[in-house]
């Protein structure tokens, strides 16, 4: 006798169900995160950002050495510090240098970084080499060149023939020229970081395209490179504005303010009201007026600029 055995029909074994994965039941329900994922980081922010800031902007109104207790005093902060001929011309050497910064950084930084975002030879050595001043403090980057600027025992006492008397913070032109220097020398890898990433992510089909119809490398930079790079571009600029007008490591050590007022900027000179001339209210108006400025002149970038109404860019796409 055999045995015979028969399998049961397919609808009689019962289907094992799929088991969701948890993204699926998220993306599915159409949620997302709760106010609590934002939770940290906006009582960081609001500790850190937001309460000093009021504390600044309080104080702008009261007259305080430090010690006691502050006595308000309305408008006469401010009145004194529109007044005063040193504030008006730090608020023009701190354009001067923040114009400066952004003319010679932005076609620097493009240029240096889309040659990175290539596969020359030795790149990424050069590269890496260039990038050393970004790991480096202002305040390193400043001890570093005064003493290498030393008009004693720098290069400048080295090289009389091309430095004159060597002493290039004697003179406003100069002063200003050596601020302008430093800061390029240590911010431009920076920006070049981004503008190495941004040159990456653009699609090497616009590329090859261009070749095909007969566009040169000169042609390629200036009709696909650049426009692909104006979001970055914008977000670049943003940033030295801003690092521009709240520049102070880079005075305190290398110019201190001098010679005379010359290089005098307005964070130096509310260095210079806060915590040497012990007025803490004129000290706190001058910083709320950097506060405002970095924050209005980002907005008329950004308005200017037309970045806040891009919708569609190819930046960004692997």
């Amino acid at each position: 006798m055999t045995t015979q055995l028969t399998s049961a029909p397919p609808s009689a074994v019962p289907a094992k169900k799929a088991r969701r994965r948890p993204e699926d039941s998220y993306t599915a329900r159409g949620t997302r995160p709760g106010f609590g994922w934002a939770l940290p980081a906006t009582l960081f922010f609001a500790l850190f950002a937001l309460v000093p800031l009021i504390m600044v902007a309080v104080l702008s109104f009261m007259s305080w050495n430090g010690l006691g207790s502050p006595q308000f005093v309305g408008t006469d902060n401010w009145e004194r510090i529109l007044d005063d001929p040193v504030m008006i011309k730090s608020i023009w050497l701190t354009l001067l240098l923040t114009a400066l910064g952004v003319a010679i950084q932005t076609p620097l930084s493009i240029v240096l970084g889309v040659w990175a975002a290539g596969h020359q030879r030795n790149r990424a050595v050069l590269s890496a080499i260039y990038f050393i001043p970004l790991l480096l403090s202002s305040t390193a980057v400043s001890v570093l060149w005064r003493a290498l600027l030393d008009p004693n025992f720098g290069i400048p006492a080295r090289m009389t023939w091309l430095f004159g008397d060597g002493n290039l913070f004697g003179e406003q032109a100069s002063a200003i020229g050596v601020l302008a220097f430093v800061s390029t020398w240590q911010f431009t890898p920076f920006h070049t970081l981004i503008y190495q990433g941004a040159a990456r992510a653009i699609p090497p089909v616009l590329y090859q395209a261009a070749e095909i119809d007969g566009a040169g490398r000169y042609r390629q930079f200036f009709h696909i490179t650049l426009p692909q790079l104006r979001n970055s571009i914008v977000t670049s600029m943003i940033l030295m504005i801003v690092g521009g007008l709240t520049t102070f490591e880079t005075v305190l050590i290398l110019t201190q303010g001098g010679p005379g007022t010359d290089t005098t900027i307005s964070a130096y000179y509310m260095y210079q009201k806060a915590f040497k001339g012990f007025d803490f209210g004129a000290g706190s108006a001058i910083a709320l007026c950097l506060v405002v400025a970095a924050t209005v002149v980002s907005l008329i970038v950004v308005r200017v600029s037309g970045y806040d109404k891009m919708r569609s860019d190819m930046e960004g796409v692997s």
